[in-house]
Formats: structure tokens, sequence, C-alpha cells
């Protein structure tokens, strides 16, 4: 049984009325830039993740140091359209945030062979780790959109540290990777499989080129990986690249140890699950039956939104305001 939807207040724009348009609106819309203030995290490995800033535009009425940690999707950043019409919403609403790129998205290449990939829940952990002993907050919550929301809740029901965790929500996520990669494959879907899968292998490439080039120490690593010159979908790139570059046995290994459903009954932090019943790159097959959920977790699931979209023709920021209500609830 699936769950039920607990909240019927979106309504999609008469010209945005399904989930390919709701998403390709997001996407190519666009949003106004903000001021990011960014710090560099070194990781143990001796790899490192930006992470930009943008502090609260006004004080919090109660004055409290409150910060909101921003997670991006796959092949985003944090200039993608959903994470900075967030950040903006937030200052406006009195909290600062951090928007967390994942190893080798902030324009910078990363210096090791690993990248990132939707089960990266020690990347989070160290770097919010360090972003809570430089910032210092009262509370933090954390917000995930699709990859970075599988993250997200991967971490959360690890049974982490969550001494100053107060909320989270996650976002349109891809809880059974192999379902939505096998979505990817076929019908209209395949065409934002297509668009990711060439994202993906020219950013490999140009990784690769570049450490043969610097003749760096991990070259080796993307050296062996061979001809990927084959690869025409998401799941032969994590089956060729994702998987023996992060320790994984083949391409079902990783999405067995990283959909994000098997970790759901362990989250005990306050948890708002965004999703949409027309989304095109998640098929309902891959959404939580209500037994999964833990009793902190709520699924709110839309008829319509698409993936990340949720743009509404009465407010373009139906989300993003969703989010903040959440929050201070």
């Amino acid at each position: 049984m699936r769950p039920d939807t607990t909240e019927k207040t979106f309504e999609p724009a008469w010209w945005l009325p399904e989930g390919h348009s709701q998403t390709l609106w997001r996407k190519f819309a666009g949003a106004e830039p903000v001021e990011h203030i960014r710090n560099r995290v070194e990781l143990e490995d001796g790899d490192f993740i930006d992470v930009d800033w943008l502090s609260a535009s006004r004080a919090d009425a109660a004055g409290q140091r409150a910060l909101v940690f921003l997670l991006h999707g796959l092949c985003g950043s944090s200039s993608s359209s959903y994470i900075l019409s967030l950040q903006r919403q937030l200052s406006k609403g009195g909290y600062s945030s951090v928007a967390m790129n994942f190893r080798g998205c902030s324009g910078d290449l990363n210096r090791r062979s690993r990248a990132y990939h939707s089960g990266v829940s020690d990347d989070l952990q160290e770097v919010l780790s360090a972003v809570i002993g430089t910032f210092n907050p009262d509370s933090i919550s954390l917000v995930g959109y699709s990859l970075g929301a599988n993250v997200l809740l991967k971490w959360l029901g690890e049974g982490r540290d969550y001494a100053k965790i107060n909320r989270a929500v996650a976002v349109s996520t891809p809880f059974t990777l192999g379902l939505c990669s096998q979505a990817m494959l076929s019908g209209v879907s395949r065409l934002y499989g297509g668009y990711f899968t060439r994202r993906l292998l020219r950013d490999f490439l140009a990784k690769r080129q570049a450490f043969k080039q610097a003749g760096a120490a991990d070259f080796d690593q993307l050296s062996e990986l061979g001809d990927v010159s084959n690869i025409s979908s998401i799941l032969d790139f994590d089956d060729s690249i994702t998987a023996p570059l992060h320790g994984f046995r083949n391409a079902s290994d990783y999405y067995e140890k990283c959909s994000s459903i098997h970790f759901l009954p362990g989250i005990s932090v306050p948890t708002l699950l965004i999703q949409a019943s027309d989304d095109p790159l998640i098929p309902p097959a891959a959404l939580p039956d209500r037994s999964q959920l833990s009793a902190s977790t709520r699924l709110e699931l839309s008829a319509k939104g698409g993936h990340v979209g949720f743009v509404s023709g009465r407010d373009s920021d139906w989300l993003e305001r969703r989010i903040l209500r959440f929050l201070r609830d």
C-alpha cells in the first residue's frame, strides 16, 4: 500500500500542468543569483569540499543562531536554481544557510579519484561537523534535493550524532535507486537519463585527462576503468564507473547499499518528505510504504509537481514556502 496524500494544497500553474513541464521549468527558468561567501572544508582523505554561505538578512525573532544546511542533486551545485531560491527565502525569513557542493561540483576539480554518488553520507558527516564547528549554531536543519535528499535520508537513518539537528526536509527523493535507474531506460524518462549520462561522462573524461596531464597520484585509479565510450545510460555509468570507483561490486550492489528506503525506519528527527506522483524520474513503485516510515517522518505526496518542480500559479515559491513553514513548525 502506498502512503496517502497528506498535503493537498499544491496546485500546478496552468501552463505547467504535468510532471515534465514542472521539471523542465525549474531547470531552465533559473533563479536570481545570491552573494555567497565560500569556504573550503579540507577532508581527512586529502580532498576538499566547498560550501557556500548566505547570511540571514534579518535577525531571528528569538535571537537564535539557526542554520539550514542544503544538499543539491545530481549534476547540480550551490548555483542550482532550487538552491538559490531556497537560500533567498531563508535569508528573508531570518535563517542563515550553507550549501554543500559535493566533490567536484563547485567548479574546481577535486583532488582524489573518487567523486560523489547517492550514498556519500560520510562526506556529509565530515562537512556538517566542520560547519557546526565554524558557525556554532543553536540549531541546524537540513534540506536535500533528489540525490542530495537520498544522501540526507541515508545519513539520518544511520543513527549519526543528532545533537543540534532540529528538522530535515527531503524533496523528490529517489528512495529506491535501482528502480529509478531502470525508469530512465525507457519512455520519455530516457531523455532525462541521456542528459545526466552525457553530463557525468563528460565530467569524468575531463577529470581523467586533467589528472593525466597533471601527473596526479590518483590517475591510475581512473585509468584502470578503461574504455568508457560505450556508456549510454545511468545504469551503464554506475556499473562501469560509480561502483568500481567507490568500492561497490557493481551497480546493483551500489543501489542496494545506498538506497535511502532501507534507512527510513531509523530516522528519529522530525522529517518531511515532499514528492509528486507525476515525477518523471521516480516511478511510484520506488516510493516507500507507510510501514517503512518512522514515527517522526511525514510523506506529502502531491498528484502534481514533477521532479523538484512544484511551481504553482498562485505562488511561484510554493516549494520554498512549504519548506520554510515546516522548519518553523
